[in-house]
């Protein structure tokens, strides 16, 4: 498994950054994910940075060194995201639970598998030609067959799902597909899209730019076009780059050495090397704990 990635995120004119996104692998397997917290509930930046940990510790306890089903392990490691948040509500007695939509992808072989659940997207693009783009949780996106794109984009922040709301979250799921050299996959938050049409995502990402010039060519246009009250801008894109190599891919695969980019906020516990089901259990405890003590902190400064 060969790949390149670029990720960055900016804050925009908000206050503070509830975006968070990141990647672990093993050397047959890889998880990429990305969450936006969302404002109008509390704490985001703890939903999406608790999303995000959650699926980290699934992938390294399953992807051993690959993950037996990726598909079945995105449905189900964005669920028990789910669950985390509507326990971490009922363990700090909070009157609303911390919200987040999130986008993730798990690359295994030559194959792309994705699933999401609000408005963050994933765009997979071969030659400037779109594959694939996630369809938007909103009303708007429900609305947009039946009405003219105007009508449709002026509720389009209007999620009907996302993790931790009241009920059981809708995610839907992508691929297989099999990836091509030179394939280019964009995960982001809807501080990008929102402000980038996805004509110009395609265009920005077929270009010969490498990841580290394009990626913040489109996060700079998003922002520009937003104005001083721009949402925060993240993105997170990768280059598959293996070559067909069939002699390479029967031989078998011993690794199971595991790398992360996901980290905790400060003060948060990282992640182990033996995740069984009750070690999961005792590390969340411990990232709610460290959660309550960091938040403690900023409130008596």
């Amino acid at each position: 498994m060969k790949f390149s990635v670029y990720q960055l995120s900016r804050k925009g004119g908000r206050p503070r950054n509830e975006d968070r996104m990141g990647y672990c692998y093993t050397r047959d397997s890889g998880l990429f994910a990305l969450a936006d917290g969302m404002g109008g509930h509390p704490e985001g930046e703890v939903a999406a940075q608790l999303a995000l940990q959650t699926l980290a510790g699934l992938f390294q306890r399953d992807a051993q060194p690959r993950l037996p089903d990726p598909q079945r392990f995105l449905q189900e490691s964005l669920l028990a995201a789910h669950q985390q948040l509507l326990r971490y509500a009922g363990e700090h007695g909070l009157a609303d639970t911390p919200r987040t939509t999130i986008v993730a992808l798990v690359l295994q072989g030559r194959h792309a598998y994705w699933a999401h659940c609000g408005d963050s997207r994933l765009y997979l693009l071969r030659e400037g030609v779109l594959l694939a783009r996630t369809r938007d949780h909103s009303y708007a996106e429900l609305a947009r067959a039946l009405a003219p794109d105007g009508a449709a984009r002026r509720n389009r922040n209007v999620l009907f799902t996302c993790l931790g709301s009241p009920g059981k979250p809708v995610v839907d799921g992508g691929g297989p597909q099999r990836l091509q050299r030179g394939d280019r996959l964009l995960l982001c938050s809807d501080g990008l899209w929102s402000g980038v049409a996805d004509d110009q995502i395609a265009r920005a990402l077929a270009s010969a730019q490498p990841l580290a010039e394009a990626v913040p060519t489109l996060v700079e246009r998003a922002l520009q076009a937003a104005g001083p009250r721009a949402d925060n801008v993240t993105a997170l894109a990768l280059q598959w780059d293996a070559v067909e190599d069939p002699l390479q891919a029967a031989q078998p695969t011993t690794s199971v050495a595991f790398s992360t980019t996901i980290q905790p906020p400060e003060g948060l516990p990282g992640l182990h090397d033996d995740f069984d089901d009750e070690e999961i259990e005792r590390s969340i405890r411990e990232i709610n704990e460290a959660i309550r003590r960091t938040a403690q902190r900023r409130r008596a400064k």
